[in-house]
């Protein structure tokens, strides 16, 4: 009984040890990704906020909650994103406005979209190069706006600035009132097409968007820009708006995060950002977006993955919650193999020890008693036959795992073997001490 027990405690101790080593692992691997998250978007309606909205529907099937927050746009989302105290984890930025300082403590996810920059001016207006805007009354965004960035940034490298032109802070419907009532000739905006005031002043005759002909250019100079077409008649092909192919220079709407932002969420909102955007669109073939390009930040370590090996294959099989359970468990693996691996190897070799030392405990006292046999008188081989009774008891209360009978069942023959060795001596020093007449 005393190995079978040595047997459940060695392995029992293993188990216990396997146990102790996964608890340790598990403190190492990470906390969980949080099951409810914020982005900061845009204003309601707007396309940021459209985008943030099918996000939401995305996340809700995988059992992550999206917190849409209402915002003016691109600079207050990245305030937010930089204050650790407004629980915004993601937020939707514009390109182009960011530098060094600003992207300090965030890291891309990918974009997800062009943003072209619009410079809308009533039609007839004799404008046909950016640097013709020179002295005109510009409505160039409002404070705190996107557009207000880029626009500046464009207009300064034609050298134009508040010195020489007029710089209105308008933007949105307010820039649109003002350019239709005369108090502004040329209107910046970035927005996507399919934006409300965009496609409004697209179809209106009264205006007519600047086609940037040395868009190129700029996206040489600029590398958070790219150059793009917006063809003849996609708006409205029934009253050909536009009327002709109009070049633009473009922006890219881009998912930035704080660096702290959870690896399994990184996966997550690119595989939201893909379902919402990988169709392509007016500027984009399909596929394009979400992209590792047009970034002003660097590129999240987890995203770079995502952009070279795709979705982690459990998510492709598994419910999110499932897959990654199994990833952060796999990642306790290796130190559990570690310890497992010895563990394996070491304790069959030392059960099979432990009751090989048992067994030749008794084959030394059994060879003790055989030494004596053959030298034993009566009294000699009477206590001989005691002790090799003994032996047999306790023998005999001895269990062992069946692979090891044999062994046992040896020792046992063996021992029947002393005694009739014994019992021989002892007839024969009786024989002796008593001959026949």
């Amino acid at each position: 009984m005393k190995i079978i027990r040595s047997f459940w405690a060695m392995y029992g101790a293993a188990f216990l040890i396997a146990v102790a080593g996964f608890a340790v692992a598990y403190r190492f691997v990470g906390a969980p990704p949080p099951r409810v998250i914020r982005i900061a978007a845009g204003a309601r309606g707007g396309a940021y906020y459209n985008f943030a909205r099918q996000y939401a529907t995305f996340l809700a099937k995988n059992g992550i909650r999206l917190e849409v927050v209402e915002t003016a746009g691109t600079v207050e989302n990245l305030r937010l994103l930089r204050d650790p105290d407004s629980g915004v984890d993601v937020a939707l930025v514009q390109g182009g406005v960011m530098d060094e300082t600003s992207a300090q403590g965030l890291v891309g996810l990918g974009s997800v979209c062009y943003e072209p920059l619009w410079a809308f001016q009533r039609t007839g207006s004799p404008a046909a190069l950016e640097r013709d805007f020179l002295g005109r009354r510009i409505a160039v965004g409002a404070e705190g706006s996107g557009t207000r960035p880029l626009a500046l940034m464009l207009l300064a490298a034609n050298g134009i600035d508040g010195r020489n032109s007029i710089l209105l802070p308008l933007g949105g419907t307010n820039a649109m009132t003002a350019l239709f009532d005369g108090r502004a000739d040329v209107l910046f905006t970035v927005a996507s097409v399919e934006a409300e005031n965009v496609r409004q002043m697209l179809l209106d005759p009264r205006l007519t968007p600047l086609s940037f002909v040395r868009a190129p250019a700029y996206a040489r100079l600029f590398h958070s820009l790219s150059a793009v077409r917006l063809p003849e008649g996609v708006v409205d092909l029934a009253h050909n708006r536009p009327a002709t192919d109009v070049q633009l220079i473009s922006s890219a709407a881009a998912l930035v995060a704080r660096e702290s932002f959870h690896p399994a969420l990184v996966d997550l909102m690119l595989q939201a950002a893909a379902s919402v955007h990988g169709a392509g669109g007016v500027f984009a073939d399909p596929g394009q977006f979400p992209s590792k390009l047009y970034l002003d930040v660097p590129l999240s370590r987890d995203a770079e993955r995502y952009f070279k090996f795709g979705p982690p294959l459990l998510q492709r099989y598994l419910p999110f919650w499932v897959a990654n359970t199994v990833d952060r468990i796999k990642i306790m693996l290796v130190p559990l193999l570690v310890l497992l691996v010895p563990l394996v190897k070491v304790v069959p070799p030392t059960l099979r020890w432990r009751i090989r030392s048992r067994i030749t405990r008794w084959y030394r006292e059994l060879y003790t008693i055989d030494a004596r046999v053959s030298l034993a008188d009566a009294a000699v081989a009477d206590e001989l036959l005691a002790e090799i009774d003994r032996v047999e008891r306790e023998v005999v209360r001895i269990s062992v795992p069946l692979d090891y009978a044999d062994q046992l069942y040896n020792l046992r023959s063996h021992i029947a073997l002393v005694r009739e060795r014994i019992l021989a001596r002892h007839r024969a020093v009786a024989s002796a001490s008593h001959p026949p007449r």
